[in-house]
């Protein structure tokens, strides 16, 4: 019996797209299939390689519209010409090397295995910068939206328009493009450099961090069928099986940067392998220089990951864009 990939949380036509780009069963490699694709640039702090912090892409539907995926540091800020417009911002969680409280002054500034950050964006963070700057809605999870609100509201913006709360399991729609909410296992504890000067002082003197709830990852289901599932910071969980027969995923954005912050390249590869099992994936947060001249380090993480995983593992070299048909194969910058 077929495998049914789709919620009926999820709108009809959407489904139907996903049927005839290919949504197979449980394990299915689904073919190949010609079509409108999705375009994925990652946004890092090198041209052409996959370096330490590289966290953010933008994603971009048939239909025109473009989310970005956990900003960090390597968005040099919502003037970054490679950003163009953007419709949505997804945060995954709070921490520096995602929220954003250093960026780049200039395009290449340092080298990859030691960018130069060296332009302080807190306490609004790149983040906000970019959500104000570009009056694309900010979706977050957990509690952080009411501490976005308020961020957003003393920056002169409107939070009612640009923060939008979504949980676990809950959906929204940016353009064709449908966003779901997903669990991540992962601390998700504001730093006090975000806070005002009184409230950071008295949080850094204690060693602690600001609660705003779980950190959490998203599912994208585009306009042509291809579902992605963006991990965020996580370590292995039994949700990560609910995501595939729910969802159905058929791309990973997977983090892969191990010992002592997420799951390494081995426990990354069991979650595509056995918990996921998508078409292709993407590595993501492997915090080290994987690439020298956009070639893959032998050595390195992300070729360990690679090796490991049963499926086709894409390097995000940093202005590269892939694309990606409605099967989850990669078509295009491979």
């Amino acid at each position: 019996m077929k495998k049914n990939c789709f919620s009926r949380q999820w709108p009809l036509a959407v489904a139907v797209a996903a049927l005839v780009a290919g949504c197979g069963t449980l394990g299915e490699q689904p073919p190949a299939a010609a079509g409108p694709t999705v375009k994925i640039t990652p946004l890092g702090s090198h041209d052409g390689d996959f370096c330490p912090l590289d966290r953010a892409l933008v994603f971009e539907d048939p239909d025109g519209t473009r989310v970005l995926y956990d900003a960090g540091r390597t968005v040099r800020g919502p003037a970054d010409p490679r950003l163009g417009r953007i419709d949505a911002v997804l945060l995954s969680h709070v921490h520096a090397d995602h929220l954003g409280d250093l960026i780049q002054p200039a395009a290449n500034a340092g080298a990859c295995q030691k960018p130069d950050f060296s332009v302080r964006v807190t306490p609004n963070s790149n983040t906000v910068n970019i959500v104000l700057g570009k009056q694309a809605p900010l979706i977050v999870g957990g509690e952080m939206h009411t501490f976005f609100a308020a961020k957003v509201k003393s920056l002169g913006g409107d939070p009612s328009k640009l923060v939008r709360l979504l949980r676990p399991s809950a959906w929204t729609s940016v353009g064709k493009v449908q966003v779901a909410s997903v669990a991540a296992l992962h601390p998700n504890g504001l730093p006090a450099d975000f806070l005002g000067q009184e409230q950071g002082q008295a949080l850094q003197a204690s060693g602690l961090t600001a609660y705003v709830g779980d950190a959490g990852g998203f599912v994208l289901r585009f306009s042509n069928g291809l579902v992605a599932y963006l991990s965020g910071d996580t370590g292995i969980t039994a949700e990560q099986e609910f995501v595939r027969r729910h969802y159905g995923p058929n791309l990973v954005v997977m983090n892969i940067g191990g010992f002592p912050f997420t799951t390494g390249p081995a426990e990354s590869a069991y979650v595509v392998n056995e918990l996921v099992r998508p078409a292709s994936v993407i590595a993501s947060h492997a915090n080290e220089p994987a690439t020298v001249g956009g070639k893959l380090t032998p050595n390195s993480r992300t070729a360990a990951f690679q090796k490991a995983a049963r499926m086709p593992v894409h390097v995000p070299l940093s202005g590269r864009t892939m694309e990606f048909n409605g099967a989850g194969r990669c078509v295009t910058n491979c």
